[in-house]
């Protein structure tokens, strides 16, 4: 497996490592975790904590808490690839790292995950807490920024610092995200997509982005980073309030299908229903409802043709959050055929006949959000959750 690579990434060379970057602090708490290029053709994000330690030893900045920056798929990045075998962000399953555990020949991904998994073990082990995950990504198509994050309060929370949209609940229609892995035992943790693969103005706004997220974490004074007002600036032009969004479709591009997206759609367009957005071996995908067009795939790899998403109500947002304060989750479980998952206090397992009656928003409502078909029953499971052990 590949150590180290010295590449040309945005018109400059670059030293890539696992171990981009990593400073410990007067107080040692909290620890921000932020990790770049786990897909090998994103890498604005390496350019850009390359960039940050840089003016954090430069300026002699103080930090009280600590800072890691970890590189992704080495391998994938290369080669300015996605990924070479699987998509290094589709495999954080306990069933996948209980193989790196028992398995001596893995493939190139599994190997990259092995390894990252190890490195977050140990901080998560020897650092102090609280530990904000931050993992930085770019699309195929043109975008303004915006955040990602499973649905717990903590992570709309810290999101709430940054004036950009935001998309609650995207691991319902991921298997395998790092970042849902990461949630699993109560980490705080944010996905920032920064615009475009090879605009430069994408390592920007990572630069942007994990300066304020820095000081958000109370990691960095904010009166410590010089550019400060500039880059709250820069992200919050975008927006000057922070908008919510949900998922409404996913188009699943399934294996050995053509698939083509028209071209010129941007992230949030907005598009009819019945609007042709794409070809699939040949025949037109017309949108099965209005909203706004988000993550068109306008690139080989990958299997998220595209998603259609709808902005949520102020007014949703606040009784959730009073919901979920009160504890009155537990409501649900009075229902028929609703129970408890047996040794899964976080999980709620559905008749399919109750959720016909029962909408999916309900149960987002009061913070249970993958749903999982297994042995003819959904399983729900619950975002907001104490820290546990990593495993």
């Amino acid at each position: 497996m590949i150590s180290q690579i010295e590449i040309e990434s945005f018109n400059q060379k670059i030293s890539v490592q696992r171990i981009l970057g990593k400073v410990i602090g007067d107080k040692q708490s909290p620890t921000v975790i932020a990790i770049g290029g786990i897909h090998g053709n994103e890498r604005a994000g390496v350019n850009a904590l390359l960039k940050v330690f840089e003016t954090i030893e430069s300026e002699n900045i103080k930090l009280k808490g600590n800072f890691y920056g970890i590189s992704g798929n080495i391998n994938a990045i290369s080669q300015n690839i996605r990924f070479q075998n699987v998509d290094l962000n589709r495999i954080w399953t306990k069933e996948q790292l209980l193989k790196l555990h028992l398995e001596d020949d893995l493939d190139v991904e599994s190997k990259e995950q092995k390894e990252i998994y190890h490195i977050i073990k140990k901080i998560l082990e020897t650092e102090k807490g609280p530990f904000y995950f931050l993992d930085l990504h770019t699309t195929s198509a043109d975008t303004q920024p915006f955040i990602t994050i499973s649905d717990s309060l903590n992570n709309r929370k810290y999101s709430s610092n940054f004036s950009i949209p935001t998309i609650l609940g995207i691991e319902e229609f991921l298997d395998g995200p790092l970042l849902t892995y990461i949630n699993e035992f109560g980490h705080i943790a944010l996905g920032f997509e920064a615009g475009q693969h090879d605009k430069e103005v994408s390592v920007d706004n990572c630069v942007a982005f994990l300066w304020l997220a820095l000081v958000a974490a109370k990691c960095v004074r904010k009166k410590n980073v010089k550019k400060y007002r500039f880059y709250k600036h820069s992200l919050s032009m975008f927006n000057e309030t922070q908008d919510f969004y949900k998922i409404d479709y996913k188009y699943t591009i399934k294996p050995f299908e053509k698939f083509k997206m028209l071209e010129g759609y941007k992230n949030f367009q907005e598009i009819e229903k019945k609007e042709i957005l794409a070809h699939s071996n040949g025949k037109e995908l017309f949108a099965n409802s209005e909203g706004k067009i988000f993550m068109p795939l306008y690139q080989q790899k990958g299997d998220d043709g595209y998603f259609i998403i709808s902005r949520i109500s102020r007014f949703w947002l606040t009784t959730s959050r009073f919901l979920r304060k009160l504890h009155l989750h537990h409501i649900l479980k009075l229902l028929p055929g609703v129970s408890s998952a047996k040794k899964k206090p976080y999980t709620l397992v559905v008749n399919p006949k109750t959720a016909q009656f029962l909408a999916t928003e309900i149960f987002h409502l009061f913070g249970y959000r993958k749903k999982v078909l297994k042995k003819e029953k959904l399983h729900f499971i619950k975002r907001d959750r104490k820290v546990n052990e990593f495993i």
